[in-house]
Formats: structure tokens, C-alpha cells, sequence
């Protein structure tokens, strides 16, 4: 038996090549993927790791970066630079760095002051992508020269007004030595003039991001306050640990939290495990799109079987006639499924190992910087995985085809080529098909109206109706195919109606081919549907809420400086203005993100939908709570709440007004700015509306440009902006899970290509039959064709029907989060999904229709 299922696996690869394409795709998408995120993190890890090389130590002030975000906007001072100390003044300064340096252990310390930094290209957009560009100051030894950060042109800079640009982004803006480069951190922009351009192995330079250095006084004063470093990194003299020196550091460090020290092998430790982290979620995600294809290559595998079982009944039942037994033709049939998903398996990982390294150049390519770089990494953990995540889905799917060849009676298989599903085996999986999609739809219809507490509802029963309707397919294909009939008669004549009577000849087959289409194109219409309601809520929200213009912001999610925020409110042309100050209190027990808000401006500005209460209660001192919070906390107009502020009072908050959950609102509750800064909260100004004297303008837009200060963070949108730029995130996400069900998409193509191809085989005596009584080449392959067409079609709509149908229910959940929310159907783009599964029909039966045209008559009507 194992002979004979080796020979069973040469005599037919053929027709096994698209199950084990099916495999081998599914495969190398999971191989792929542990290949990238292990080369990926590894070389990511290695690249932070460089931060460290040159020290044993590292103390850091993680309230210095922190306190500088807050101080730039204005917590303590003027976004110049002036008067920016903290509560308790600098903590590590130059005086820390001379008492590291003087312990028995180190070789040498040095101070590091780093922050946010942002640097203009010459037409004054910033270069890099916003929070990872910095600055740092420059530390020279005695020949001038600062070890970090070699000088490859140039020099460093050594006064207020100077500075030296990493060489990657000077070569991106064009700069060269004495050029004039505009440089800000969130408040107006200043002039420097470039006397420098270094290399840098720092990790955020390679992803693209800028790093500008100053002289340390100036670093000190833009970057944090006037004498304070961010980090001292100090190296351990030859024979000193790294814990030695660690013991050593510590008692003479500053007694505050915000300030650690540890070794460098540590940091090291953190990185690698901060970067596995990152990186296990991008693998969950792309294992899970990969799940999806494998899931799809199930309904392949156990088709082919199915049809190679049926195709050959005859010599199975003899074998079963010269004395196999039941249990050694499973065998026969699971060695057979096993041979071809080791060898499937095998390709898969090979495949998937350069799909893991090709990733990794696109990343590279994609990407503004230069990616890390290093060796591929294929752990054994990847190896195994494929390779038995590639075996045991192809001999699963094999094992229900497998189990129907041993049943075979040899004398009825004698007789006949193919065993019909008896009437019984219909009706049982009907009744069980149509119990499972019934309880799937109860489920979804209550998750639906079960508001947000039905999510899990909902998705338990998808994955019921799913299951249900993959199980009743066979018996929908028959109406739903009958539906087309007429018109393929009519507009194809002999071809159509042979095609409608192929494509229901045998419904479990048409079903299992639909099916790995279905799945695809019901996630992809869902998301679409569910992509197309969110859109058009935003759209929505912001023309009935927003009265502003314009919304001024930093590109890089920073705070908008006070500075900056007055400036607005001066400009010529604007009638009103507010800076929105999101910070949190301590309100009933729990931290709340509040938005503050000038009462005054605000009815200018925004018209939330209030569902009780009044707008105006803000200028009363009173909270207004969204939907969310108040449903949460079983809130009403006139609730009050105790609420600790950041200065230590305490007092109580009474709730003005409930209004709809808003998208131009960050915080679930509004109060009056006046009350936040009267109880010791400090700016942290998310964005400035502004309202025009005349509406928007290019003349205004431009004029608050100004009033930033030039900062090429700045960026001022108008409501159209605003809008295209929440449609672009929601784009995006939609986009790129497009790309990652693709391969699911291809291997359900491969699916139809591979039961058109088997089907041309079984019908070879009847394509001669018809060839000999007059059905012309082009004839056949047109009925190959539209029997494929027809097959494809009829999986879209039901993956269509079913997307839709669950994107309405994922909705309901949502509604009371999402006010105003509804299903928005994009018919367009669902059509274009409808001919597009035409086509993928069309082009799959290319092959099989050509095949089925060169039959030989006689020697097709001679066949067994």
C-alpha cells in the first residue's frame, strides 16, 4: 500500500500541483513571517544596543524629557528657553558628571543633554516623521573632536547660533557647511548656521529621523533647562565591572524617582526585550493572515482528494477487492497527503526564508532611512513550525476524503465511477448546517442589539454562521446559480446552459471551490462595509460639531506652545479662538482625561451634540461628560463627582451636560480651562481652534503659519484636512489588510484553477461526446470558462452577503459608543469585488478551458 500510494502521488502531480502550491503559499507566508520578525528584531536590537557601547553605566533623569515637553508649552516658563527649571531645578548637572568621573572605577563620565529637536528642509517642511528627530549637544575632548559623533565634513559647534546636522539628513535636504538651517522644539523657529556634518550609528537617524547637535550650554537651554543633563554615561576603567561601578554610582546620585542608573548589560536586556515585544505583535498579526490562507488551502486539499478519490473509485474498490482493508486504503490516501505536505512543507519554508529576507529590503527601500541591517535569522523554531503547520493541515484536510475511500463497496464501485451522497447523508448535513447558521444568525442579531456589551456575541456568532453556511453551501448553490441560467442561455447559448449544468452537477464540489472565495471576499466586504460607516460618521461628526476653520497642532503630536497659542489669537482675521488643554484629574476615585476649553470661544468653536444638559453649563465652572463616560458611571446632569486636582485641593465637580461622543474631543469630559489652571494644571495644549473673521482663507492659513513661528512642526488644517486625514488613517489600516488577505485570495484562485483542471480530467469522455456531435473548440472553452465564471460568482455573493451582514452587526455593537453611526453600503466599490470575482473566475479556467479544447475526440471517447 505505501508503494502504491508513491505511485498514486507520481501518476497524478499533476493534478496535486495546486494543492501543493496551496500548501507550499500557506507555508512560506508563516515561514516568512518568523523569518522577518527574527531578523528584523534581532538586527533592531543590535542597533539600539550600539547606544551603549561606550559605556558601563548609564544614569538617566526620565523627568527630564518629561518636564522639557511641558516646559516648551509653557508649564514653567517661555517656549525661548528662559527660566525652564523644574519644582526642584536640575538634577544631574555638570557637578554629578565630575563626581561620576572621579570614582576609583570610572574612566571617564559624560553628560547628555537630548530632547525633541526638529530641523527645516530648505522650502521649511521638517525632515523625518516628527517625535523620533532630536537634538543633542556636542561634548569635543581636547583635540576638538567628540568621539560620538565623528565629524565627516566640517566642524562641531562650539556657540549659541551653530550647529552639526548627522550627514543622511544634510544629504536629504541638500545642506552643505555654512549653510543657514532653520531649527525649532515646539515653539518659533530660529536661524542656525550648519558648521558641521557627522556620521552616526544612532538607531533613530537610521529610520530617517534628523539629529541635531549644539554646544552643551545651548543643547542645556533649547532641550532641557539651563546646567541640566538628561543622561550621564560613564565607562569603567580596565578590571571594573559593570556592577562594581553600578554599586558605586548609586549612593552618589540625586534621592529623586525620575532618576535610575543601570548597566549597560541591562539596557541592553530592556531593548532586546522592548523590541521582542513590538515585534510579537506584528507576528501575531501577519500569523493570523497566514492562518486565514492556510484556513482557505484547507477547502482545496480536501477537495482535490475528494475528486482524485471519485476519479478513482474503480481502483480503489479493486484493491479493496484483492484483500486491502478499510484501514490500510485511509493509509494509502493519508501517506499520499502526507508525501505532499512534507514536499509542500519543504518548498514553503525555502520560499518563506527569501519572502523573509525580500521583506526585509522593502522595509529598507520603503523606508527614509536605512533600516537596520544583519545576517537572516532562521531559528529551528521557525523550521519546525512550517514544516509541521504545512503537514498536518494538508493531511487533516486529506483525512475526511480519506475515510470516504475506505467506505467504498467494491462491488457498487465496480460498477460505477462515481458514488452519489445518498439521501440521508443530504438531509443529516442540511438539518445540522441549518442549526448552526440559525443559532450563528440568533447570535449576531442579539450582539447587535446588545449595544457594546455584544462584540463577543457577535463574533461568536460569525464564526457559527460562517461554519453553517460553508456546510449548507451545497444546498444554496442550486437556487442561486438557477438564478443566472436564463441569462447564460441567452447570451451564450449551448455553452451557457452546459456551463449552469456543470457548475450544479455536483454541489459539494462547487461548494468546497466557492468557499475558499467566500472566505476572502466576506472579511474583505466586511472591513470595506465597516471602513466606508466610519468614514462617513466622521465626515458626519465633524461638519455638525466643528464651527472652526482651522485646527493649529504639531505634526509630531507634541504640545502647541503658549507662545505659539497667543500668537493665534492675535492674528489678523481671526474671530475666535481656543487652545485645547488635555491633561487628567483624579475624579471619583479614577484618573479621567479632561479637555479644558475657553467657555467664551468654545459656542464659536465646537457644537457637540448634547443629549441633556447645556453647552453653557462650561462657563458655570460645570463638567460636561461624553455618552461613554456617563453610561459607564451611571451619570446624569447634576451628578457630582469628587475630584482631586494636580495642586493637592480637592474638591467636587458637578456634571453641566452629557454630549455625544465627539471626534474632535481627545478626553471623554469638557471644563472650563479657567478651572484647570486655577487649581495648578499646566498647559499641555493639544491643538488651537480657530475660528476666520471670513471662514477659511489662503491668506489666513498662511498668516497662522506666521504666527507659529515658522516651526516646520507647525501644521494648520482646515475641516476638509481634518477629515482627509482621519479618511487616510482608516485607508491605510483598510489598505493594508487588503495586501494581507491576498494571499488568501490567491489561494482560492488556485482552488478554482485546480477543480477546473480536475473536472476537464473527469469529464474527458464527455468533452469528446460533445466535440463529436458538434461543439466547436472555442465552444468548449467558452463552457469551461463560464462554468469557472459562474463558480467564482456564486462564492463572492454569498462572501458579500455574509461581509455585509456582519459589518451591520458590528455596527450595532458600536452605536452606542458611536452616536449617529449607520451602515453605509459602498456599492461601488462591493461591484468592483463582484467583477473582480468574475475575473479571477475567467482567468483561472484559462489554463483548464485551453486544456479541454486539445482533447483528442476519439481518444476522449475511448477513455475509462
Amino acid at each position: 500500500m505505501y508503494r502504491t500510494a508513491l505511485r498514486n502521488v507520481l501518476a497524478h502531480k499533476g493534478r496535486l500541483l495546486m494543492t501543493a502550491l496551496a500548501v507550499l503559499l500557506g507555508t512560506a507566508f508563516v515561514a516568512g513571517t518568523m523569518v522577518f520578525s527574527d531578523t528584523f528584531g534581532s538586527a533592531l536590537s543590535n542597533s539600539y544596543s550600539k547606544s551603549y557601547s561606550d559605556s558601563a553605566v548609564q544614569v538617566t533623569d526620565r523627568g527630564s524629557q518629561s518636564t522639557n515637553s511641558s516646559t516648551n508649552s509653557g508649564t514653567n516658563g517661555s517656549a525661548d528657553g528662559t527660566d525652564k527649571g523644574g519644582p526642584n531645578g536640575p538634577q544631574l548637572t555638570a557637578a554629578t558628571v565630575n563626581q561620576l568621573a572621579a570614582l576609583p572605577g570610572a574612566a571617564q563620565a559624560r553628560g547628555t543633554a537630548e530632547n525633541f529637536a526638529a530641523v527645516a528642509d530648505k522650502h521649511g517642511k521638517a525632515l523625518g516623521r516628527g517625535m523620533g528627530s532630536h537634538g543633542a549637544n556636542y561634548v569635543p575632548n581636547s583635540g576638538g573632536q567628540d568621539s560620538r559623533y565623528p565629524m565627516a565634513q566640517g566642524r562641531g559647534p562650539q556657540k549659541s547660533g551653530e550647529i552639526a546636522l548627522d550627514r543622511q539628513s544634510a544629504d536629504k535636504a541638500g545642506y552643505r557647511i555654512g549653510d543657514t538651517v532653520r531649527v525649532a522644539t515646539n515653539g518659533p523657529a530660529m536661524d542656525t548656521t550648519l558648521t558641521g556634518i557627522f556620521t552616526t550609528d544612532d538607531p533613530k537617524v537610521g529610520s530617517g529621523e534628523p539629529l541635531v547637535l549644539f554646544d552643551t550650554a545651548t543643547a542645556q537651554r533649547l532641550l532641557l533647562t539651563p546646567g541640566q543633563f538628561s543622561e550621564i554615561s560613564v565607562t569603567a576603567k580596565p578590571g571594573t565591572s559593570q556592577q562594581a561601578l553600578l554599586d558605586e554610582v548609586l549612593p552618589l546620585l540625586p534621592h529623586s524617582n525620575s532618576i535610575t542608573a543601570e548597566t549597560a548589560d541591562q539596557l541592553k536586556a530592556d531593548q532586546r526585550a522592548m523590541v521582542t515585544k513590538d515585534m510579537s505583535s506584528v507576528r501575531t498579526m501577519l500569523l493570523a493572515f497566514a492562518g486565514i490562507s492556510l484556513f482557505v488551502g484547507i477547502f482545496i486539499i480536501a477537495n482535490t482528494f475528494t475528486m482524485l478519490v471519485a476519479q478513482r473509485t474503480r481502483e480503489l474498490a479493486l484493491l479493496r477487492a484483492i484483500g486491502a482493508s478499510r484501514k490500510q486504503v485511509t493509509r494509502s490516501v493519508l501517506l499520499e497527503a502526507l508525501l505532499i505536505g512534507v514536499f509542500s512543507s519543504v518548498a514553503g519554508l525555502l520560499a518563506g526564508i527569501g519572502i523573509g529576507a525580500g521583506m526585509q529590503s522593502l522595509i529598507g527601500h520603503l523606508g527614509t532611512g536605512t533600516t537596520p541591517s544583519g545576517p537572516l535569522v532562521i531559528a529551528p523554531t521557525t523550521v519546525v513550525t512550517a514544516l509541521v503547520v504545512g503537514v498536518l493541515v494538508t493531511v487533516v484536510s486529506a483525512l475526511l476524503p480519506a475515510r470516504r475511500a475506505a467506505r467504498i463497496a467494491p462491488v457498487a464501485a465496480m460498477a460505477s465511477g462515481d458514488q452519489p451522497a445518498t439521501q440521508k447523508g443530504l438531509v443529516v448535513r442540511n438539518s445540522i448546517g441549518g442549526v448552526i447558521a440559525g443559532g450563528g444568525l440568533a447570535l449576531i442579531l442579539w450582539g447587535a442589539s446588545a449595544g457594546s456589551n455584544g462584540k463577543w456575541i457577535v463574533a461568536g456568532g460569525a464564526v457559527a454562521t460562517l461554519i453553517g453556511t460553508f456546510i449548507l453551501t451545497p444546498l444554496l448553490s442550486r437556487p442561486l446559480i438557477a438564478l443566472i441560467g436564463p441569462a447564460l442561455g441567452k447570451l451564450f447559448g449551448v455553452s451557457g446552459k452546459l456551463a449552469r449544468q456543470n457548475a450544479v452537477r455536483n454541489p459539494r464540489r462547487t461548494a468546497a471551490t466557492a468557499s475558499a472565495l467566500t472566505i476572502g471576499l466576506t472579511l474583505v466586504s466586511a472591513l470595506t462595509v465597516l471602513a466606508a460607516s466610519m468614514n462617513g460618521w466622521l465626515d458626519k461628526e465633524i461638519s455638525s460639531s466643528l464651527k472652526a476653520d482651522y485646527a493649529v497642532q504639531m505634526s509630531n503630536g507634541m504640545p502647541v506652545s503658549p507662545t505659539i497659542a497667543a500668537q493665534v489669537a492675535k492674528t489678523p482675521g481671526v474671530a475666535a479662538s481656543s487652545p485645547v488643554n488635555d491633561t487628567y484629574l483624579h475624579i471619583d476615585g479614577q484618573d479621567q482625561s479632561v479637555s479644558g476649553i475657553d467657555p467664551a470661544q468654545a459656542p464659536q468653536l465646537l457644537t457637540p451634540t448634547m443629549q441633556s444638559g447645556s453647552f453653557a453649563a462650561l462657563a458655570q465652572g460645570q463638567l460636561l461628560v461624553d455618552a461613554n463616560m456617563a453610561k459607564s458611571r451611571h451619570l446624569a446632569v447634576g451628578s457630582t463627582l469628587p475630584t482631586t486636582f494636580p495642586d493637592g485641593s480637592t474638591g467636587t465637580l458637578k456634571v453641566g451636560g452629557v454630549y455625544a461622543v465627539n471626534p474632535m474631543i481627545n478626553s471623554m469630559t469638557m471644563i472650563s480651562d479657567s478651572v484647570l489652571t486655577g487649581h495648578g494644571v499646566q498647559p499641555n495644549y493639544t491643538q488651537v481652534l480657530v475660528k476666520g473673521a471670513h471662514g477659511e482663507s489662503g491668506t489666513l492659513e498662511q498668516a497662522l503659519v506666521t504666527a507659529g513661528g515658522n516651526n516646520p512642526l507647525i501644521q494648520v488644517q482646515s475641516q476638509q484636512e481634518m477629515r482627509d486625514e482621519l479618511n487616510s488613517i482608516i485607508s491605510f489600516a483598510l489598505n493594508m489588510l487588503y495586501g494581507l488577505l491576498a494571499m488568501s485570495v490567491l489561494v482560492a484562485v488556485l482552488g478554482v484553477v485546480n477543480t477546473m483542471a480536475m473536472s476537464v480530467f473527469e469529464r474527458k469522455r464527455e468533452i469528446g461526446m460533445l466535440r463529436a456531435i458538434g461543439l466547436n473548440r472555442p465552444a468548449v472553452k467558452r463552457m469551461v470558462r463560464l462554468e469557472s465564471v459562474v463558480i467564482s460568482l456564486f462564492g463572492a455573493v454569498l462572501g458579500l452577503g455574509l461581509g455585509c451582514f456582519l459589518a451591520w452587526a458590528v455596527n450595532g455593537t458600536l452605536k452606542s459608543s458611536l452616536d449617529g453611526l449607520s451602515t453605509v453600503l459602498p456599492y461601488g466599490k462591493l461591484l468592483v469585488f463582484l467583477a473582480l470575482a468574475g475575473l479571477v473566475g475567467l482567468v483561472a479556467a484559462i489554463w483548464p478551458s485551453r486544456r479541454a479544447a486539445k482533447l483528442d475526440i476519439l481518444d476522449s471517447i475511448k477513455a475509462a
